[in-house]
């Protein structure tokens, strides 16, 4: 509902301060593309405070102009547009459309302009615990914030600086050559590049939140995939954090067995390092963003200088003890020498060197895992993670390149084994170029230096080698302090988003940025159990799968986005494809089983799990994913192809327009025809809403009910002045091309004889108007009734069943408030007969009239459900005692040839037979309130009461329809006869001529179906074929 406005005094106001708004025209037009100067600014005095205060002026001068159209129409302005706001902040909306047409412009009401615009905006004042409190606390105490340098770009390259530019790049150059070895960096880089194209496209479509990879894909993909997503990549960072680590105590481990202090033995040394390690970096990360991005700012210095120190050492003189480890220096022989490869060992092929290779990339998310903190994440995402990309891809290239063009392959690093000049001793291989026999090694394998050889090449090469242990160092401490900040922001994300169960304890934040500190301490405790554990190798390679598959996601969320052709997805970011990023999608899973099969179906299967939870349990958001606008598509594409396509037998679909009222007040209706068109046919549930009915029914509210109720079904609601103008209404607009009803489906009047005639006549002429439009009819009636609104005491439409009044104030109190209707949808669940099982009790079906099929394929619908399916069939049929058999016979032939499971057929041979004279009494009596008795009346007294009563069914129509309704009271008896213990009735409906008195009609639906004790429907096709024999 819009807002309501009044002239004098805008509506919330009353929260407000005691005061008054003014406005006060300060300046001539002016026109900028822009910021304008100020037309009119809005003042609010107080008791306390008399001054003119204008807040942020140039934010929101805007929004408190009118329109020239109207004092009441406001400008455009950001505030309207904003999801939430700040507690104890005033938030301004726009006025609603009802506002815009009933409320009287105040310039054209000649009223004076300083009340002008005092109704242009509506003025909402949130108050929250203390608002002025923590407005004036928020002033002094403002979240911390980064930009792309400290908070993308610094970030993302320390992430992707590791252990392996130090210490396993140079092998893999020994090993691919330079040449491929390039390759395998500008793959890495390619995906890598892809990747970040479909994130800063992703990032740029809308403000992102905190959360990074699993923000991006839920709000994109839905939580089914973002979910699943979200648990893994959470904790895989969590991984990540243990396994750099580990990284950087076995490092420090190998240091001390170099200088022989050992505290226990190599792999608790580890154990012992490690945990020290991690419990610091936990200690920094609590300490808050602040503390962790100056710690990243030193370890970038530090590797900054190590590189610093690498690039001097290549160009100093090469010392002989260097020489006989295998540095010269920069050589133009071992440059093209190292372009080629040399394959070694078990793993001495392209993709087991990329393999080793490419968890040295996966660290291009570093920055938008932090998405909530940083200043502007549209920009800073996009530009920081390219420009780290760019600039540690170089640094990979330049490396490789410089550290093949200064170090063989094979060194012995023993002195005595350089050559003396002139020398005549046998010598294969580089080194008797420049001066060094290393033959001997090279041909025995146990060459301890070169390329190939030795892991810290790049500690040789440098000026001072302690310098690259501090890089080394500065690598892992910085990836291991990322991972550990990004997991715990990604997984409070989750939490917030109540995906999944028992998870809701870690979604609390602390402090002016909101820290989940509470998952630090989780993901602390993980990372220290992987880090105890010592031995990652086996678990290694499932976190290169699991960000591998975050990217593969990114990438398809992308493309997805992209080819739905939402108007809602308008990137910033021009410069990506979406054809490239599935490409990107698809390298990264094929990738995935290329590095480690094993641990890419763990992966999926993990996925996969997750994902069936998600599906099942359907948590209620709606972050208007791109798969919400794929569906759009299908459906719109599916509609408009169906609108083309001619209608077939073999394809018939009972569509069903149900009069349902508010589906919560007839749930047996709902259940009813739910058993036979859910995952069949259409089904709309109609809610006709009486012009003079003042209740509001909320149409979410329904749809959660039906959704809970796991009915599949629409619904919709109209208003009317009748029950028949509002059907019509319904059977002639609802649905699209193919999907629109071809059945009327509504329960049975039972209080039709406490009525009012024109109540009766407004109900039959729905009927009849819907064999009028070529629609089929059911009926449904139930010992008890259908409507609940005595247990539920909520309203129900008049126009059904009205027969005691509900208090007015009541049914507002439950309908004001969307919460209340809410939560108390759970519990009008009320439980009915269609929802049990029905056991062994037939199915009977009193086939009286062929109404093209519509009797039979009902019944066959419902025992194909789980409910029914131990129901057998019975039709009956009517006949003649001395061709009973021959009809028996030939209607089995029939239903055989329909394939119809029917377990018997019955045929009636007395039908003809007269009723019982009590049954009749009966009949009359429930007949003789809407009798004329012109046998009792005068002839004048008669035409009046025909003038007055049109109603009134007459001695005539009672006489020359006599016969009819003798056999529909004999074949009462016959159906309250053969179906004591049935589950369910069906009968042919009675199509009424058009000379039959409404209350005549009435009489005989209530004689056919009255005094069982299962529910009945009485039904009819439109006399076209919906079952068929034929193949074509």
């Amino acid at each position: 509902m819009g807002h309501r406005f009044s002239k004098r005094r805008p509506p919330g106001t009353d929260s407000l301060p005691p005061g008054r708004f003014s406005v006060s025209e300060e300046a001539p037009p002016h026109y900028s593309s822009y910021n304008s100067s100020s037309e009119m600014s809005i003042t609010m005095e107080t008791p306390g405070q008399r001054t003119s205060e204008v807040r942020d002026s140039s934010s929101r001068q805007d929004g408190r102009r009118t329109s020239i159209y109207s004092t009441m129409d406001a400008m455009p302005h950001l505030e309207f547009y904003a999801n939430a706001t700040a507690t104890g902040r005033i938030r301004r909306s726009r006025p609603s459309l009802e506002t815009l047409r009933k409320t009287m412009d105040d310039g054209e009401s000649g009223s004076n302009t300083g009340d002008s615009g005092t109704g242009s905006i509506s003025v909402i004042q949130e108050c929250g615990n203390g608002s002025e409190k923590s407005e004036s606390e928020g002033k002094t105490s403002q979240p911390v914030r980064f930009g792309w340098v400290t908070g993308v770009m610094i970030r993302c390259m320390l992430n992707i600086w590791g252990v392996i530019l130090f210490l396993r790049l140079s092998w893999i150059t020994s090993q691919a050559g330079i040449i491929l070895t390039w390759v395998i960096i500008s793959m890495s880089v390619l995906v890598t590049s892809v990747t970040a194209l479909s994130v800063s496209a992703i990032s740029t479509n809308g403000r992102v939140s905190s959360g990074g990879a699993y923000f991006m894909i839920s709000r994109t993909l839905g939580p089914e995939l973002g979910g699943p997503i979200g648990v893994v990549f959470s904790f895989a960072n969590a991984l990540a954090c243990a396994l750099n680590t580990v990284g950087f105590s076995e490092t420090v481990r190998d240091l001390l067995i170099e200088y022989n202090a050992q505290i226990v033995d190599p792999v608790n040394d580890v154990r012992i390092v490690g945990s020290i390690t991690v419990t610091v970096l936990l200690l920094i990360s609590l300490a808050g963003m602040e503390w962790e991005s100056k710690t990243q700012i030193l370890f970038f210095l530090v590797l900054m200088v190590s590189f610093t120190n690498y690039f001097v050492g290549t160009v100093i003189p090469a010392t002989p003890k260097k020489q006989s480890m295998g540095f010269f220096s920069y050589r133009s022989e071992i440059f093209l020498e190292n372009l080629f490869p040399d394959w070694r060992g078990p793993d001495g092929d392209f993709f087991g060197m990329f393999a080793i290779f490419f968890p040295s990339a996966i660290g291009i998310l570093a920055g938008a895992n932090i998405s909530g903190d940083l200043k502007e994440p549209e920009i800073a995402i996009p530009k920081g993670t390219l420009m780290a990309i760019f600039f540690t891809t170089l640094s990979y290239l330049a490396i490789s390149s410089t550290v093949g063009a200064c170090v063989v392959r094979d060194a012995s690093g023993h002195m005595n084994d350089s050559l003396p000049l002139n020398s005549t001793e046998l010598c294969e291989g580089l080194g008797c170029r420049l001066g060094w026999n290393f033959t001997e090694c090279e041909q025995s394998h146990t060459c301890s230096y070169g390329l190939a050889n030795n892991f810290q090449v790049l500690i040789q090469v440098s000026g001072f080698g302690p310098l690259i242990y501090a890089g080394i160092f500065a690598a892992t401490l910085s990836s291991a302090l990322a991972f550990l900040v990004s997991a715990p922001k990604i997984f409070q994300c989750l939490c917030k988003d109540k995906i999944y169960p028992y998870i809701g304890f870690f979604a609390k934040g602390y402090g002016k940025n909101n820290e989940p500190l509470r998952a630090y301490v989780l993901c602390y405790i993980i990372a220290l159990c992987f880090i105890l554990i010592a031995e990652l190798n086996t678990i290694a390679p499932l976190i290169s799968n699991f960000f591998l598959c975050s990217y593969a996601l990114i990438n398809f969320s992308c493309f997805h986005a992209s080819i739905t052709n939402s108007p809602g997805w308008r990137p910033s970011f021009r410069y990506y494809s979406h054809w490239i990023a599935l490409f990107g999608a698809a390298i990264s899973v094929i990738l995935m089983f290329l590095l480690t099969w094993w641990a890419a179906l763990i992966t999926f299967g993990i996925i996969i799990f997750l994902l069936g939870y998600v599906t099942y349990k359907k948590p209620e958001v709606n972050w208007g994913s791109s798969v919400q606008a794929s569906t759009y598509n299908m459906a719109l594409s599916y509609s408009v192809f169906l609108a083309g396509v001619e209608d077939h037998v073999k394809n018939y679909r009972p569509q069903c327009l149900v009069l349902t009222g508010p589906p919560s007040m007839r749930p047996a209706l709902v259940d009813f025809v739910g058993s036979f068109t859910k995952n069949i046919s259409l089904m709309i549930c109609g809610d006709i809403l009486m012009v003079d009915d003042k209740s509001v029914v909320s149409q979410c509210n329904m749809v959660k009910w039906l959704n809970q109720r796991k009915v599949r079904s629409f619904y919709t609601a109209l208003k009317a002045a009748s029950l028949r103008e509002g059907t019509r209404h319904l059977l002639q607009a609802t649905g699209l091309g193919k999907l629109k009803p071809n059945i009327l489906v509504m329960g049975f009047k039972m209080n039709w004889q406490e009525s009012s005639p024109h109540s009766i006549e407004d109900y039959i002429n729905t009927i009849y108007d819907s064999f009028d439009s070529n629609h089929g009819v059911c009926v449904l009636r139930m010992m008890d009734g259908l409507d609940v609104r005595d247990e539920l005491q909520s309203e129900v439409n008049p126009a059904f069943e009205a027969d005691e009044a509900i208090d007015s104030d009541q049914q507002n109190s439950d309908r004001d408030s969307d919460i209340d209707n809410t939560k108390n949808i759970e519990n009008d669940q009320m439980k009915t007969v269609f929802q049990n099982k029905q056991g062994k009790k037939t199915i009977d079906v009193y086939w009286i009239s062929d109404d093209g099929g519509l009797t039979l394929l009902v019944p066959y619908l419902l025992s194909r459900r789980k409910c029914w399916r131990h129901s057998k069939v019975r039709v009956f049929i009517i006949g003649e005692q001395q061709t009973m058999e021959e009809d028996r016979k030939e209607m089995m032939t029939l239903l055989q040839r329909f394939r119809l499971d029917i377990h018997d057929v019955i045929v009636m041979t007395d039908s003809e037979r007269p009723p019982l004279a009590k049954n009749m009494r009966r009949f009359e009596d429930a007949i003789a309130p809407f009798r004329l008795n012109e046998g009792q009346l005068d002839e004048r007294t008669a035409q009046q009461q025909r003038t007055a009563c049109p109603w009134k069914v007459t001695d005539k129509e009672m006489d020359a329809l006599r016969l009819k309704s003798e056999r529909k009271v004999r074949l009462n008896e016959i159906i309250r006869r053969n179906s004591k213990h049935a589950a369910l009735v069906l009968v042919s409906l009675p199509v009424p001529q058009a000379d039959c008195p409404s209350p005549l009609y009435m009489a005989w639906l209530d004689t056919l179906s009255c005094g069982l004790h299962c529910p009945a429907l009485l039904i009819r096709g439109n006399q076209q074929n919906v079952l068929t024999f034929y193949c074509q």
